[in-house]
């Protein structure tokens, strides 16, 4: 009865949507399109406000402790005391609350209330984003955000063909095309037809997959399949296309934006997490304490205290029949009546003082003027309050790339033109490189009348070259301005160019501002325009780009002669030249180091001249290959590799994908501080990686670069396991550890002041050779010094670098023994793309993933989702239980903002969605160095000496109860005076700690940016912790004995020198108070590292308030101890006792610190030292990316990437991407010319012979490269030879090196960006 059939199971599984037609959708109770991210209403804030407060369990305890103290028979005190605080902390936090989800509601009124023009009644009416429904028709304008998920119907581009830019889904800005359905094109805009449109769409369910749409559209008795190619999401842009239409598939919750986003999180700090527990601990504590007291009163009552009942009279409703009972019920009154009595051990006050303390430090992180950005006058801000502290215990860094790490902004930076390098600019009296600068003069181009006002470019030598017609330097810029997938349009008179890329937008631009201008194209023919002369060419084919081709060629025909363009990766490129060209590929292979180390991303140009036979003999094979059913792609790539072969180098470009200023330094300093850096972008693979070269994240040092770029489960879990094994035999063969020693030491030809170990690796292939033992791999530099062992250093974390920071101070001269500095730089690297990660995520490859992750430097996870990237977050919150930060700009990393402990948004070019759904929000990725290493730091070691002292101070004023309860028959009599228990907390203590809590700093803010390593302590919760508390507790617990028992055998039986006697309660507990107050006074003072005017104030000023406030509660107001302590204050022995007392508290405390300091320092003890000897132990340095000394090991250092896609080229030569007609074409479309339709005719009665004539020659010249690319890699060592496999020989399908299938999955080695162990 319950099991369902198939059919029902396929409608749960699908959503049927009719256009136009409400009734029929609302049947389906679809969501609409309002969306919510706020947590509160007006009616549900304050109920739900209060259950989340008092989900904390210091807020529940201290209103358990409310109830009881409204109970007289057992409260010693009055309930205000706990009453006003508490709802003073809820009501702090409650306004807190309130405040954070009024801008939310705001954020959401804000884009609910967005207009969208909608079909009503057969008319446009423009309507709000949220009363768009399900089934509308919608019309989007240029430039407009899309309301919902739409199925596009029509456009106003010829082919159906729209573009939309997608930088709040994945944070590209790079244009994407959108084509229609070719039925529903007629539709156009005419508003009759759009609202009789009735077709019904049979879809999937809402879901997250970006990339993925399935969907049927069934319309006049058809049915038509729907792909993500006609869907446009909520979030994009549309972009060049003056209008669209398209009905609503998704809306509000269900679109994949939304579900993509992720839920708001309730996020507390370790610290928080911690409180809670050691309040447990406490809680359980005080039972203990109030049942061993409550015991301790039972049996004093019976055996003692049923005598005294004349002078202590019973209460009322103790029974006085039995004894043991009357006794019983006492101890069980006297358990609540210790419970209040020792509450203080953790008062209200204690979460009062922290929320003030947090508060007052986002103030200060929003008024740091070090992380003001003037450009765009943008502060950083504290946009919680709540996790301060928490910034300064981040493990995890997940960062965005686009918009994050870089501008997203694309500036033609450097070239080398036939073996000579442009854009450095040289100081011609002194022959040195002139630092470019926004204050050296650009080279003007206003002579040429296209040029852009905001193209900068330095070396004047270039455009003098130009100008003076060098050939060299215009086939360089004749090919960047022809070779591309660039359409152009005029607005408003002005040349505008739209790429699918902006690398490819930036070389276009360059080659315009030099005077080679693209002006239009058709689908057959390129028209630009040469030092103001038209020159038009016959676009005969584009040989498109994809990731394995790494190139993309275009062959064109201008008069008689025909030439073929070609730009791709170095290497790739490299590949394919013919002979005779050493000398400048040396040369421009300098270059393309020199530009690659700058971390410039590199292409290198080459071109081909054709012969008119050469050509329609490779055409007529070429439509063969293209026709075929079988193999179709494998046999175009070895078409295309026939052509682009025997080609002539013509220069190199090296653009500059703008990092936002200091990102490399603030990298390196960050993962100084023993932070893993994490990138997760929506990018391409090869962009993604040639920016972590750029900022550092990536060195030439690694030892490798790890790719995962499996399609299976199989093929991943394949390739995380040999890069287990190439883990493992790095360690085996790591510096430092006993085989390498071994080596080392019986090596008797070793230089014993510094050896360089350049070792090639092995990569563990599976063959069917027998296994060989495996060479050891690429080790980093290792330096032998003279200099004595280091020793053990009790500061952790600090030593190491303490000994590289400041030396050794017992050197020998002589020299001493030799120790191995490992460099730190070397490691490994892991690239995951986006479908391999899907399998890296499930359950079964997640552990092996993470075993690989957590031994790499840096991870890279490239096309992934948005909710991918949460997944990540989430993984490493989970497995490894460490404190995150995710950092992004855009639309596209809510998710992972808000699944990390700490989200981070950057005010950025994508919208405010990220800075709305952060924690914390700054203008410049290089802000967050100072954010954790300054602020965070500050803020996690302040609040943990706060904690530390805090509990200190209260146990050692609470346990004076428990010592003066043996002295009172256990009855929860008080030692100190009621009002002075109240008050402690909040007038007599709270200032000075709050101060040490919002002022302190063991170093400055320069020197915590100088020694990362300062940071370290964070990560491991050093600072406070379990042993810490308990470290605090003891310390109170003796300061209390201390403070009792002093007073209490100078008082028992003291008499003073005028004969009156000072053995009463009250003197003694005024006596205790005094000391304790001036204890806590010296115990600040001594706990104070920096001292403001605001700690001098607090710290005196808290001791003369206490003598004040005592003297006019008692005589102004006439409290019960008046006179007490003006009398005690009048004796000598008042004085003395106050004396021995407090010397003897604070004499443990400053001989442990004295041998802290002396035997064992901290790294910030000797930061101060070094301070204060104005000896500066180290200069900063701005990091550069220099060459690798291990260059060597690869035959080509690649800084190629290109953020480009495939299919582009096939929509242009189609012509559905162009504004004009086929009819308005210059040339035929599709054909060329007439010799080309001949060919066309006569395809298959092709010349056999010709055609193997053909093949032998094609087979010969990739004989010839394979032989070249041979050569070039016998500069490697025994590695080529392990993992080649008998494959190293390039095969026979004119791929080269790395194109079987079954090589290793990581990049081969002449590859973008990779090294291989």
């Amino acid at each position: 009865m319950g099991t369902k059939t198939q059919p029902q199971l396929a409608k749960e599984n699908e959503r049927r949507i009719r256009a136009n037609d409400k009734e029929f959708n609302a049947q389906f109770k679809y969501h609409n399109n309002y969306i919510k991210t706020s947590k509160y209403s007006l009616f549900t804030f304050l109920p739900f406000n209060l259950l989340e407060q008092f989900q904390r369990l210091a807020n529940f305890y201290f209103l358990c402790l409310l109830v009881l103290q409204l109970i007289p028979a057992i409260s010693s005190l009055t309930p205000v005391t706990t009453a006003i605080p508490l709802i003073g902390v809820l009501t702090l936090t409650a306004v807190k609350d309130a405040y954070d989800d009024i801008q939310r509601h705001i954020s959401d009124s804000q884009v609910n209330n967005r207009k969208s023009k909608t079909l009503r009644n057969g008319k446009l009416v423009e309507a709000k984003w949220s009363e768009v429904q399900v089934g509308d028709v919608i019309r989007l304008d240029n430039n407009q955000f899309v309301a919902a998920d739409t199925l596009l119907l029509s456009t106003s581009e010829p082919n159906g063909l729209c573009f939309i830019e997608t930088a709040e889904l994945d944070g590209e800005t790079n244009l994407k095309a959108k084509q229609c359905l070719t039925e529903t094109i007629e539709l156009g805009d005419r508003h009759d037809l759009l609202w009789n449109f009735n077709g019904e769409i049979i879809c999937e369910r809402p879901n997250n997959l970006l990339n993925k749409f399935d969907g049927t559209l069934i319309w006049r008795g058809q049915r038509f399949a729907l792909d993500n190619e006609k869907i446009l999401l909520r979030g994009c842009v549309l972009r060049n296309t003056q209008w669209c239409y398209g009905v609503v598939v998704f809306a509000g919750v269900d679109t994949k934006l939304m579900q993509n986003s992720g839920k708001t999180q309730f996020k507390s700090t370790g610290v928080d997490r911690l409180l809670n527990f050691i309040i447990i601990g406490i809680v359980l504590f005080l039972v203990s304490i109030c049942a061993l007291f409550a015991i301790g009163c039972a049996i004093w009552e019976g055996l003692i205290g049923q005598h005294f009942q004349l002078y202590l009279p019973w209460e009322h409703i103790i029974p006085k029949d039995y004894i043991p009972t009357g006794a019983t019920v006492i101890g069980l009154l006297v358990f609540f009546s210790y419970a209040i009595v020792l509450n203080t051990v953790v008062p209200i006050s204690l979460y009062v003082s922290v929320e003030v303390i947090r508060f007052v430090q986002s103030f200060l992180i929003n008024w740091d003027e070090e992380m003001y950005y003037p450009t765009t006058n943008t502060y950083a801000k504290a946009r919680t309050t709540t996790l301060n502290e928490e910034l300064g215990q981040i493990q995890y860094i997940f960062s965005d790339k686009t918009g994050t790490l870089t501008q997203n902004i694309m500036t033609f930076n450097k070239c080398s033109i036939n073996g000579r390098s442009y854009g450095d600019v040289i100081d011609l009296r002194t022959g040195e490189l002139v630092e470019i600068t926004e204050a050296l003069q650009s080279v003007d181009f206003s002579a040429n009348p296209h040029h852009e006002t905001d193209f900068r470019w330095y070396d004047r030598t270039l455009l003098d070259a130009v100008r003076s017609d060098e050939e060299h330097s215009h086939v360089f810029f004749r090919l960047l301005a022809l070779c591309h997938t660039v359409m152009a349009e005029t607005v408003d008179g002005k040349l505008e160019y739209q790429a699918q890329s902006p690398d490819e937008a930036a070389l276009v631009s360059a080659a315009r501002n030099f005077g080679f201008v693209f002006r239009t194209r058709t689908p057959n023919s390129i028209t630009i325009e040469v030092m103001g002369q038209t020159e038009e060419y016959e676009l005969l084919n584009i040989l498109d780009f994809n990731n394995v081709r790494k190139r993309m060629s275009v062959i064109l025909r201008r008069g008689d002669s025909m030439v073929l363009y070609c730009k791709g990766a170095d290497n790739v490129i490299y590949d394919r030249l013919h002979g005779g060209q050493e000398d400048l590929k040396a040369r421009t292979q300098d270059h393309l180091n020199k530009f690659a180390g700058e971390g410039l991303r590199t292409l290198a140009l080459a071109e081909r001249r054709l012969t008119e036979q050469y050509y329609n003999d490779w055409r007529s094979r070429q439509q063969e290959a293209a026709l075929s059913m079988d193999s179709r792609e494998q046999k175009l790539n070895a078409i295309y590799e026939e052509i682009e072969s025997e080609m002539q180098l013509v220069g190199v470009t090296a653009i500059e994908d703008k990092l936002q200023d200091g990102v490399p330094k603030s990298i390196a300093n960050l993962q100084n501080a023993g932070i893993k850096i994490w990138v997760l972008t929506g990018d391409k693979q090869e962009t993604a990686i040639n920016i972590g070269y750029s900022c550092q994240l990536l060195t030439d040092e690694l030892a490798d670069v790890f790719i995962v770029d499996g399609n299976s489960v199989e093929e991943v879990e394949k390739q995380l396991r040999q890069f287990k094994e190439s883990i493992k035999i790095y360690n085996r063969f790591r510096p430092g550890g006993f085989e390498a020693l071994d080596r080392l030491n019986s090596d008797s030809n070793m230089d014993p002041l510094s050896v360089t170990m350049t070792q090639t690796s092995a990569f563990m292939q599976e063959t069917n050779l027998p296994p060989t033992p495996p060479p050891p791999p690429a080790i980093s530099v290792v330096t032998f010094r003279w200099d004595e062992k280091n020793k053990d250093n009790k500061g952790g974390p600090d030593s190491a670098e303490c000994n590289d920071l400041f030396g050794d101070d017992k050197r020998s001269e002589d020299g001493g023994t030799a120790s191995i500095v490992v460099d730190e730089s070397t490691g490994f690297a892991l690239v995951v793309n986006g479908h391999s990660l899907v399998h890296c995520l499930s359950p079964e490859l997640e552990n092996k993933f993470l075993d690989i992750a957590s031994q790499c430097k840096a991870v890279i996870c490239c096309r992934v989702t948005p909710l991918q990237k949460a997944l990540v977050v989430e993984l490493i919150k989970r497995a490894k239980n460490a404190v995150t930060l995710a950092i992004g700009d855009g639309a596209n990393d809510v998710s992972m903002i808000k699944a990390a402990h700490i989200g981070v948004g950057i005010s950025g070019q994508e919208g405010l969605q990220a800075v709305l759904s952060s924690d914390y929000s700054i203008a410049q990725f290089r802000y967050l160095e100072r954010l954790l290493l300054v602020h965070g730091r500050w803020s996690y070691y302040r609040m943990c000496k706060f904690l530390r002292y805090f509990f200190y101070k209260n146990f050692a004023f609470t346990l004076c109860h428990c010592w003066y309860s043996l002295f009172c028959g256990f009855s929860a009599q008080t030692v100190f005076d009621p009002m002075f228990i109240s008050v402690y907390n909040l007038f007599y203590t709270s200032l000075p700690v709050l101060a040490l809590g919002v002022f302190e700093q063991d170093v400055s803010d320069k020197n915590s940016l100088e020694f990362p390593r300062l940071y370290t302590p964070g990560l491991k919760s050093e600072l406070f912790n379990i042993r810490e508390f308990i470290y605090s507790v003891l310390h109170g617990a003796f300061t209390s004995l201390v403070l009792f028992l002093i007073p209490y055998g100078v008082y028992k039986d003291g008499v003073s020198a005028n004969g009156f006697i000072v053995s009463d309660h009250m003197t003694l507990g005024a006596v205790v108070a005094t000391i304790l107050i001036v204890d806590n006074t010296a115990q600040i003072s001594l706990y104070t590292s920096y001292w403001t005017v605001v700690n001098h104030v607090t710290i005196w000023g808290s001791l003369v308030w206490y003598f004040v406030l005592d003297y006019f509660y008692n005589y102004v107001i006439g409290g019960p101890y008046v006179g007490s302590l003006s009398q005690a204050m009048k004796d000598l022995t008042f004085w003395v006792t106050m004396l021995i007392t407090v010397m003897a508290l604070v004499a443990p405390v400053l001989a442990y610190k004295f041998y802290l300091l002396d035997v064992h320092p901290s790294l910030s003890d000797k930061i101060r030292q070094k301070s204060l000897k104005k000896i500066h132990s180290r200069t900063s340095s701005v990091v550069r990316r220099t060459a690798s000394s291990r260059r060597g090991r690869r035959s080509v250092r690649s800084g190629y990437a290109f953020a480009h896609q495939e299919g582009f080229g096939r929509l242009i030569t189609s012509g559905k991407i162009m504004h004009k007609l086929p009819q308005d074409f210059a040339f035929p479309l599709g054909l060329g010319t007439k010799k080309t339709q001949v060919l066309h005719n006569n395809l298959n009665s092709a010349d056999g012979p010709n055609s193997k004539t053909n093949n032998v020659t094609g087979h010969h010249m990739v004989n010839n490269n394979t032989n070249m690319r041979q050569n070039q890699n016998q500069h490697h060592s025994s590695m080529a030879d392990i993992t080649a496999d008998g494959r190293g020989n390039g095969g026979d399908d004119g791929r080269g090196s790395g194109g079987s299938d079954d090589m290793s999955p990581r990049a081969p080695c002449q590859d973008l960006d990779t090294i291989n162990l």
